[in-house]
């Protein structure tokens, strides 16, 4: 009998390898599906714009400054329409400034224009429609005189003229409208002053003038005809000739008169003005009697004349012969003619 039949079943099964543990198959990778296919991302927000920059607040325009154009449409035949409409009313206008620039001019002036014969249809145009030569006297003597008003109530009457020095004169041209008056005036010359405090009419010579003391400043001359020049003038100052030769009670201007005074022609033509006592009574007023610290030369108005350095030079009245206080503002040779009574600077 075979000794291996008697060794136990049991040893033949622990002598067989160990069986190799089950691997789980894992599943089979699932392709990835298409971009096209794969279920859409979630959405970004869009980006916001950048803020705009803050404008400055519109700045407030003075009442003179321009305004800034603004375009507008307009139907070409609104346009055509307004345009036709503008020329016509500025013809009118251009019509109408001409036939008052006409009726203003002085008659003196008129006649020195040409085409003489069309004056008068012009003033009997100008006549039609109410532009009278009486109208026109009131409207420009109101004008000045609201300039006059409104001239003295700017300027003080105390103010001062600016003074220069002696170095810087300049040349004083002969300023006669009309011819210079024939020296042979000067030996006989006196000035008659009335108007006066104690009721007499006083007259004096060129010797009397020496009591007087003489005072010297050098102002600017100007012209109403646009020149001027530097002066050194010498004489007595008003003031002190109103102290010597008081005027009457309630006396308000200093109204003088030049009886040697010549036109153009060299016939008699008397020339006047007239001044404020106040402005008389100015530190700078004089009755010059020198120029350049000579005696004044007969182109310059000798013996006297007067010298307000803060008025035009047609109020600086040459060749005095009178002198008369009054109340009531004295007539004026160039207001009489279109000028300013005030004729400040």
């Amino acid at each position: 009998m075979d000794m291996h039949d008697d060794t136990p079943r049991e040893d033949a099964a622990d002598a067989a390898p160990e069986a190799t543990p089950a691997v789980t198959p894992e599943p089979a990778a699932v392709p990835e599906a298409p971009a096209a296919e794969q279920a859409p991302a979630a959405a970004e927000p869009p980006a916001q714009p950048a803020p705009a920059p803050a404008r400055p607040a519109p700045r407030k325009l003075s009442p003179i400054e321009e305004r800034p154009e603004v375009a507008i449409a307009l139907p070409r035949r609104k346009l055509a329409a307004q345009t036709r409409r503008d020329f016509l009313l500025y013809g009118a206008g251009v019509a109408a400034a001409a036939l008052g620039a006409w009726w203003l001019l002085p008659s003196r002036t008129k006649s020195h224009l040409p085409l003489q014969a069309g004056h008068d249809a012009l003033d009997t145009l100008a006549a039609r429609v109410g532009l009278t030569s009486e109208r026109r006297g009131k409207l420009l003597d109101g004008s000045l005189t609201f300039d006059d008003d409104v001239a003295e109530a700017l300027y003080s009457k105390d103010r001062t003229i600016r003074t220069y020095a002696r170095s810087e004169v300049t040349p004083l041209r002969n300023n006669y409208d009309g011819q210079t008056p024939d020296p042979a005036y000067l030996p006989t010359w006196q000035l008659q002053i009335s108007g006066l405090a104690s009721g007499r009419i006083e007259r004096l010579g060129v010797n009397d003038l020496a009591r007087f003391a003489t005072h010297e400043q050098v102002t600017r001359f100007v012209c109403v005809e646009g020149w001027s020049a530097v002066a050194w003038w010498g004489g007595i100052r008003f003031a002190d000739f109103l102290a010597a030769f008081p005027p009457a009670p309630g006396a308000k201007w200093a109204a003088m008169r030049s009886a040697v005074n010549r036109d153009a022609h060299g016939h008699p033509d008397p020339y006047y003005v007239s001044i404020d006592l106040e402005t008389a009574r100015h530190p700078q007023t004089l009755l010059a009697t020198q120029l350049g610290g000579q005696p004044l030369p007969i182109e310059h108005g000798a013996p006297m004349r007067l010298l307000v350095p803060m008025k035009l030079g047609l109020k600086n009245i040459k060749a005095i012969t009178e002198i008369a206080y009054t109340a009531k503002e004295p007539a004026d040779y160039w207001n009489e003619r279109g000028y300013s009574k005030y004729d400040g600077l």
